[in-house]
């Protein structure tokens, strides 16, 4: 054997060892390495009432992010679709986590818990327990290990929360999600984590959605602008189009796989409390089945926080004018949830 012959061996087992070294990764690694850079896509806002950061496993690729919300809020969890993974519908909130890894990353909300505990001095009075929700997408489809968002990745999470900015694309909780993936699972396309600011006659709007889910994205004029291609043309199509192509082929039109979410927080600073909260997340989160078709399936898992800051009260706002707004703006963030 040559020297050369040798070099190239030793190459090999070097550049096996490593793959698998990649691919035996865990969340007890010690040496797993956080990212929090925002990347270059950043939404910029007007709304500091709550700071948000993110933490990611480049490993995985998985991560989290999270809302923090320094004085509190009201919240209203409305929780839809077979498949949904919450905790924390405590009708108020410090922050919010929002997480991949499936449910194991209801793990990163603990984080987040412990790091504020930390903050205000580990004090276990009633008034002070920090009050965490937290949900999650189903990750691992898309990748090939079981690292998840987990304690150490929330309170990191936590750590590097800034006002006005939201990285977008495929950050934080959105590094693996796929969005209109079809009958077959096979029509799907990266997606990622969006979000959207509006303001008018001083109540702020803010929204933002991790979009992992079954349905393909419409955009306002009913044209599907993400997910669902077709792999014999390439083209996008609809889903019914898919089920009378498949009705005439005599093919079955089977459930699609389970494991999807897209999970969304709505913040305004107008002040809302209780029943009212409630009705206004349920009509923000049934107006997202315009830009998700279909949405709410036996598959997906989803769920949305609407969350009040209350720092103005305009009387000339009603609760249906605050959906109608809303709810553009959750589109708005979903349209821009992809890489």
């Amino acid at each position: 054997m040559t020297h050369r012959d040798i070099a190239r061996a030793v190459l090999a087992v070097v550049l096996a060892s490593s793959i698998q070294a990649q691919t035996v990764k865990t969340n007890d690694d010690p040496d797993l390495a956080i990212s929090t850079d925002p990347g270059e896509r950043v939404l910029t806002y007007d709304f500091p009432a709550f700071h948000v950061g993110i933490a990611e496993y480049p490993d995985g690729p998985t991560g989290v992010t999270v809302l923090h919300f320094r004085n509190g809020a009201n919240m209203a969890l409305d929780v839809r679709g077979g498949s949904p993974g919450v905790v924390g519908d405590y009708g108020y909130v410090h922050a919010i986590s929002l997480a991949g890894g499936s449910l194991l990353g209801l793990e990163a909300a603990s984080g987040v818990a412990a790091e504020l505990l930390a903050r205000g001095g580990y004090k276990g009075d009633w008034n002070t327990i920090p009050l965490v929700s937290g949900g999650i997408v189903y990750d691992f489809g898309a990748r090939n290990n079981s690292i998840y968002p987990d304690k150490r990745l929330g309170r990191e999470a936590l750590k590097n929360a800034v006002p006005n900015r939201f990285p977008l694309g495929a950050r934080g909780a959105g590094m693996s999600v796929t969005v209109g993936k079809g009958f077959e699972f096979d029509r799907g396309e990266p997606a990622g984590q969006g979000a959207a600011y509006r303001e008018i006659g001083g109540v702020k709007f803010f929204a933002c959605v991790v979009l992992n889910a079954i349905g393909a994205v419409f955009d306002r004029d009913g044209n599907v602008v993400r997910g669902h291609v077709d792999p014999r043309s390439g083209e996008r199509t609809t889903y019914i189009e898919d089920i009378e192509h498949r009705v005439e082929a005599a093919q079955a039109a089977r459930d699609p796989q389970p494991g999807n979410t897209t999970i969304t927080v709505v913040v305004t600073n107008q002040t809302v409390r209780g029943h009212d909260l409630i009705q206004l997340g349920r009509q923000v989160h049934s107006s997202m089945a315009r830009a998700i078709q279909p949405f709410h399936t036996r598959d997906d898992g989803d769920a949305l926080w609407m969350v009040s800051t209350g720092e103005v009260e305009l009387p000339q706002w009603s609760l249906t004018g605050l959906g109608v707004v809303a709810s553009e703006v959750v589109w708005d963030a979903v349209l821009v949830a992809h890489p």
